[in-house]
């Protein structure tokens, strides 16, 4: 899938200038060319004047195709020829193209008067940026004045009516998701919300300024803010009280289009799509990394994700170093008796002993020194790199990452950094600077329960809680990781290293009982 980026007017149609990432999610930035509108202001016999734009107007709510409206309660503040900052005194009732506002104040001094929309929260030229968004039904932006769009505008006197005239420049940026998927798990869930995750600050919980002389005059949102996550919840009531529907298999905006505002600028975003299973009432997220990107004021990025959560097979289950697979021969995805839940009673089909006509018996011997696995684990890390992945590898829990295994939505892992982003690598070293293939060590680290930074997750791979086969039956799925080493305790037959994880920390102990099934993959 390609990530294409088109840049657009935000009232043209959705024509692309292109530019391909290597990513399943295409975004594409559009400016909004909708400021030549014409208003008309006169004073009224209450001493109010008017300003007022008329078709195609300035707006501050977007449609599908980019086009801005102005919504219930949207105001506007203007300076008065005392200097002192004036607010509209009415507002639309509605949604409406064009609309009069009534400002108290005298403006006779000039002909032309800065405009400023700081959105439904913002006061004067002070404007916030929610951190917390709410859209209620898809492909509408009502929420836009209460999430912090804002604007400005000159105001210009007309020669022949007196009455000012003003054309919105908005100076946020706005995120346009259009989630989809193909997934015959998904397509049943519901999306919930939007997580958005920046390298560097996209909201306020103070208040950024509307400055009309930044950025070479043209205007500009300036100031610092210290928010680097938005939240958009999607959840309305009636048919979209669980969320925005997932049914589609191409992008909709009308089945589940979702708008945020954010603060311009250079960002590197991670975006985390929050999906629930209301039948199972398992929720989650299916995660998205946006590379860095300048998203330009007054401009929309459109984003079409295709959700698609990872899948683990059930056949990298392995006793230690066996040839084989722990259910070699009775797959369950070819009609045979692996268990695949963890409520299933145990399968009697598991390998009992070295006998095993389908080579699923543990490596055995050893017992007297060091003992490397020649089989099923002998491409996997030794005891040694996993002491690194485990206390230099900065280990973070994540609770929410949604992935399947046979057939069925789980959650809950680890992130590691991957080897070539550990200082001081070394195969034949431990942590402690001893061989622990040789000296039976063994150790136990916590764990962050903080996501890598959306800059810095390039650099960590994913490990999924995938259990264990004990005697026939699934064990801890979503709640533990048990991964075969390379190696085996040198000093116990029985026995071989594992580098075991949960949500409280994460162990390298020799005590893994061969006979056991554990996963036995690769790392990073």
């Amino acid at each position: 899938m390609k990530k294409t980026m088109k840049r657009h007017s935000i009232i043209s149609r959705l024509a692309s200038l292109a530019v391909v990432y290597g990513l399943t999610l295409a975004f594409a930035s559009c400016a909004n060319d909708d400021l030549a509108q014409n208003g008309k202001t006169s004073t009224d016999d209450k001493g109010l004047t008017a300003f007022c734009t008329g078709e195609p107007a300035t707006r501050t709510t977007m449609e599908a195709d980019g086009k801005f409206y102005w919504e219930a309660g949207d105001k506007i503040w203007v300076k008065d020829d005392s200097g002192n900052w004036k607010q509209s005194s009415n507002s639309p009732t509605g949604k409406t193209a064009s609309f009069k506002f009534l400002m108290p104040g005298k403006y006779t001094a000039k002909s032309s008067y800065e405009v400023y929309y700081p959105g439904k929260n913002g006061n004067q030229n002070q404007v916030t940026i929610s951190a917390n968004q709410t859209q209620t039904e898809p492909n509408t932006t009502a929420h836009f004045g209460a999430s912090g769009d804002c604007g400005i505008a000159k105001a210009t006197r007309n020669a022949t009516s007196h009455e000012f005239e003003f054309a919105l420049d908005h100076k946020a940026a706005y995120l346009v998701f259009k989630p989809y998927t193909s997934n015959d798990v998904l397509k049943y869930c519901y999306l919930t919300k939007v997580e958005v995750t920046s390298d560097n600050d996209i909201a306020s919980t103070s208040t950024y300024t509307l400055d009309p002389t930044a950025d070479t005059g043209a205007g500009a949102l300036t100031g610092t803010g210290n928010g680097k996550q938005i939240v958009l919840e999607t959840k309305g009531s009636g048919a979209y009280a669980n969320g925005f529907p997932l049914t589609n298999t191409s992008a909709s905006l009308t089945i589940n289009g979702a708008y945020m505002v954010i603060k311009p600028g250079t960002h590197t975003l991670r975006i985390r799509y929050w999906v629930k299973d209301v039948a199972t009432n398992i929720e989650g997220t299916v995660t998205k990394n946006i590379t860095s990107h300048t998203f330009a004021k007054n401009e929309y990025v459109n984003m079409e994700a295709d959700l698609q959560i990872k899948n683990y097979d059930g056949d990298h289950y392995y006793m230690w170093d066996a040839q084989e697979q722990y259910w070699k021969g009775y797959e369950w995805n070819l009609g045979g008796s692996q268990p695949t839940l963890m409520t299933q009673s145990a399968s009697s089909d598991y390998p009992q002993n070295s006998s095993d006509t389908n080579n699923r018996w543990y490596h055995e011997g050893g017992g007297s020194g060091r003992l490397d696995a020649t089989q099923g684990c002998a491409g996997l890390p030794n005891v040694n790199e996993m002491t690194w992945y485990a206390a230099k590898g900065e280990p973070r829990w994540d609770a929410d990452e949604l992935w399947t295994t046979m057939g069925h939505l789980y959650k809950g892992g680890m992130w590691f950094k991957k080897k070539a982003n550990i200082s001081g690598f070394d195969a034949n070293k431990a942590v402690d600077g001893s061989d622990w293939r040789t000296n039976g060590g063994g150790d136990h680290w916590f764990v962050s329960q903080t996501l890598p930074d959306a800059a810095d997750a390039g650099n960590y791979f994913y490990l999924p809680a995938l259990g264990i086969y004990a005697s026939g039956q699934l064990k801890y799925v979503g709640n533990g990781g048990y991964y075969w080493s390379s190696s085996a305790n040198p000093w116990l037959s029985g026995y071989a290293y594992k580098l075991h994880f949960d949500s409280g920390g994460v162990n390298v102990y020799n005590d893994g009982l061969r006979y056991n099934g554990f996963r036995a993959e690769a790392f990073q």
